[in-house]
């Protein structure tokens, strides 16, 4: 069998639509483009498909990997289909909009509206960093204005990147992939497992009972920044705890972009989560204000 490295065919039908190729392969899912059958809409397809805890059978069926993966892999399918209903009711012109979510093939798929644009990952790549401050002021207040959304439904994003972030025409962004979404946490107890992006996530999502919160989306958001800013992915959270050698934007990038700027990154990406702000409002607070002048992308 091993399947487990393989998506979907092109011209699958999975209720109703037809995959038209895969777009991304996460830790936790694929994403597809897709077609709605009977209207022809084109859509973003996204199957729940941990790595590490499943494989496709014969069938292509998705299917825990043995007996001892057996109930973390329906615990996470629960959850799963639990926060597609979740971000279904999240209406936000900065969040990725979920359309439909369904059971099918063992799994749970979720349905998002396709929008044309591309992904801020490879537009940092193309650019070799070093993108304006009214591209950053562009993209990032509205990324953490639906931020706030999200926190204040409950949730905690928990994977925010680059390549999570997609810029459309005129450089609007919005925030994509849910995979990683768990409820804000009331107490320090210990966490379900955490997705890890060296250089992206804080410190407290190393450790399952870390305490996370919406500081740790903050973190993510001011390292997206800098790496904005230097084209670097940013040294991982558990290297800068035991010997921090970044050197603050603040003095790296002086002239190059304001002080107001380079300061609220600085904050964001505090090793210390007590020390970073503790919520989107508080970053939004000291992010310079700029006249909205779309930015090609």
């Amino acid at each position: 069998m091993n399947s487990a490295a393989k998506s979907l065919p092109n011209d699958t039908r999975i209720d109703n639509y037809v995959i038209s190729k895969t777009l991304s392969r996460g830790g936790f899912s694929y994403v597809y483009l897709a077609k709605e059958v009977e209207s022809g809409q084109r859509v973003i397809l996204k199957e729940y498909m941990p790595s590490k805890l499943a494989e496709r059978d014969a069938e292509m069926r998705v299917v825990a990997r043995d007996d001892e993966t057996i109930e973390y892999f329906s615990h996470g399918r629960k959850l799963f289909l639990q926060e597609a209903k979740a971000l279904a009711g999240l209406k936000h012109p900065n969040i990725v909009d979920v359309i439909n979510f369904f059971s099918a093939n063992g799994t749970v798929y979720i349905v998002m509206v396709y929008e044309q644009g591309h992904n801020l990952h490879s537009y940092i790549k193309k650019h070799r960093g070093f993108l304006s401050e009214q591209f950053l002021l562009t993209v990032f207040p509205a990324l953490l204005d639906g931020l706030q959304m999200i926190h204040k439904t409950g949730f905690l994003h928990l994977d925010i990147k680059p390549s999570n972030v997609h810029l459309r025409p005129g450089g609007s962004p919005l925030l994509l992939d849910f995979g990683a979404v768990h409820p804000i946490m009331q107490t320090r107890s210990s966490q379900f497992t955490q997705v890890i992006t060296p250089g992206f996530s804080p410190i407290e999502q190393y450790n399952n009972s870390g305490y996370v919160g919406p500081w740790t989306d903050i973190y993510a958001v001011g390292a997206s920044m800098r790496n904005c800013i230097d084209h670097r992915t940013p040294p991982e959270a558990i290297k800068r705890h035991e010997n921090d050698t970044m050197k603050p934007a603040v003095e790296v990038y002086q002239k190059k972009y304001s002080e107001k700027l380079l300061k609220a990154i600085d904050w964001a990406m505090e090793v210390d989560p007590l020390l970073r702000p503790q919520s989107a409002a508080d970053l939004l607070e000291v992010l310079p204000r700029w006249e909205h002048k779309e930015e090609s992308a």
